[in-house]
């Protein structure tokens, strides 16, 4: 048998170097996916800095008063916005009511429909209901307590075992407020205002923990809780009967 020979094999060194060189080197990048330019990232930053430059002034700084005219001339009287009778900012209740609980519908929603239509045989529209533009002692019960048992709406009957849910205990008495005033002008409904007022009267007169049925609420339904109703659209029938 040969020794093994001392000396280097020259074909290794040279597969050695040929390898050292191809991992130096950077793998080709797909089309479209190269680095940008280094002048590319220089120009953007001059655009930027000339930009905030006249962003500034332009826009007053940045500055709260600026951007909100109406933030300070409050206090000074110079205010151009109209104005209610006692010379603050006027604010439309009924309005403000109808977009509030617009978005408080959505937990109605589901059943009701956006509609306000109802599912024919399961839950009972909301669109020209009775109960719904009726004397606003009942409704105002019925959402803070819910419903159960067999309820008829507009001649139809209804009847699921687990009835309505008490909603409106879960609400403020501001947003069960503009939910009531809410169904009430939607759909073609036309009713007054339901009133913060209103509702914490009712919660403060009536404990009950239990569901309501139809013919426990039959007393309320020609009923209205007493109190003032602002002017204006949602003022369409007297507060109290």
């Amino acid at each position: 048998m040969s020794a093994p020979s001392s000396f280097p094999n020259p074909d290794s060194n040279d597969l050695d170097r040929l390898h050292a060189a191809v991992k130096r080197e950077k793998a080709d990048l797909e089309p479209g996916r190269e680095p940008a330019p280094m002048w590319v990232l220089f120009l953007f930053m001059v655009v930027a800095i000339i930009a905030g430059g006249q962003l500034g002034p332009m826009t007053g700084g940045f500055k709260f008063d600026v951007s909100n005219p109406f933030a300070t001339k409050t206090v000074s009287g110079g205010d151009p916005r109209p104005k209610g009778p006692g010379g603050d900012v006027a604010a439309d209740p009924f309005q403000v009511a109808m977009k509030k609980g617009a978005s408080g519908y959505a937990v109605c929603g589901g059943c009701h429909q956006g509609s306000g239509m109802g599912i024919p045989g399961q839950y009972p529209p909301l669109a020209g209901s009775e109960w719904v533009t009726g004397g606003t002692e009942r409704l105002i019960r019925v959402v803070q307590h819910g419903l159960t048992g067999q309820v008829t709406v507009k001649g139809q009957n209804y009847n699921f075992p687990g009835g309505m849910q008490p909603f409106g205990a879960g609400m403020s008495s501001g947003d069960l407020a503009n939910v009531l005033t809410y169904i009430r002008n939607n759909w073609g409904n036309e009713a007054h205002m339901v009133t913060k007022e209103m509702v914490e009267k009712v919660r403060a007169d009536e404990k009950r923990a239990t569901q309501w049925t139809m013919a426990e609420l039959d007393a309320f339904k020609d009923k209205d809780v007493p109190g003032d109703i602002p002017a204006g659209p949602g003022a369409t029938a007297p507060a109290a009967k």
